[in-house]
């Protein structure tokens, strides 16, 4: 055979090296298929929704009644009977006491009052939470709404957050530790003082903390006011344990009061009131 003509080795060699970098294409393809790291399979993480338990406020006084449900994280309303007057009586509620409801932030519990006729109704009724309330969802209905349904793998999501809580205040986050206290004096009818509860003085001493930091007037610290207010002037008159020693404090807290917001006047007048008729009744 005879040499190649000169003309065609520049034909043979671009047919070569365009067969070369094929082959290494292909290869490198065939490679990156093969080492290419397989899916996860993420399996949805399964989450339990907090579930808390209605207290039972029957038989309270309208003003213990409402502690009880805000350290228990629950929201309130009257929503029949008299109005919510410190010292009217809780003859019924909604939901149940022991039902298992989801914590949703503050579940709403509906409350009838009964009149007490040994005390007056003065000034306007509280008839609501200072706090919003949210819905209330049972437990039981959640866990059977969650057991029925299909089972599924989603694409993982993020959590969605749970409704944010009433920020505590420092009136009802801080308990002293349970201790007898004999009463001042007795009164036919008047619930006994909760030693769960902390003591008046201490309570009226907290207020005056509280109000240091809400210098603002708004109506959800306004009704927090009252709402303490409430507590340790009926405290006192039940005779509960150094209910003087409380209204003297509280009485300086109104004080306060009326020089930050502008209002405190006829509560001061209410626990100056109060604090010679305890201070009569404990001689």
């Amino acid at each position: 055979m005879g040499t190649w003509p000169s003309a065609l080795l520049p034909r043979i060699a671009a047919i070569v090296t365009l067969g070369v970098l094929t082959t290494a294409t292909l290869t490198w393809a065939a490679e990156k298929k093969l080492t290419a790291p397989k899916p996860v399979q993420v399996s949805p993480v399964a989450t339990q929704a907090a579930v808390i338990v209605v207290p039972d406020v029957r038989g309270q006084a309208y003003v213990f009644a409402k502690g009880i449900l805000e350290d228990n994280g629950f929201a309130w309303r009257v929503s029949g009977g008299a109005g919510g007057y410190a010292a009217n009586t809780v003859a019924g509620q909604s939901p149940a006491p022991g039902t298992h409801v989801v914590d949703t932030g503050a579940p709403l519990v509906g409350l009838t009052l009964k009149r007490n006729g040994r005390y007056a109704e003065k000034g306007t009724p509280d008839n609501v939470s200072p706090y919003p309330a949210t819905e209330v969802r049972l437990a039981g209905a959640v866990a059977k709404t969650a057991a029925a349904a299909p089972a599924a793998t989603p694409a993982p999501a993020a959590a969605p957050k749970p409704a944010a809580k009433p920020a505590a205040q420092p009136t009802t986050a801080v308990h002293a530790k349970p201790q007898r206290r004999t009463p001042d004096f007795a009164v036919p009818g008047a619930p006994k003082e909760p030693v769960k509860e902390m003591p008046l003085p201490q309570r009226a001493r907290l207020l005056g903390v509280w109000l240091s930091s809400h210098r603002t007037r708004t109506a959800a610290n306004v009704r927090y006011w009252l709402y303490q207010n409430a507590w340790i002037v009926t405290g006192a008159k039940f005779g509960w344990w150094h209910g003087a020693q409380a209204l003297t404090v509280l009485v300086d807290v109104d004080r306060r009061a009326q020089s930050l917001w502008g209002i405190g006047a006829r509560s001061q007048s209410s626990a100056s009131a109060a604090l010679a008729e305890v201070k009569a009744r404990a001689k």
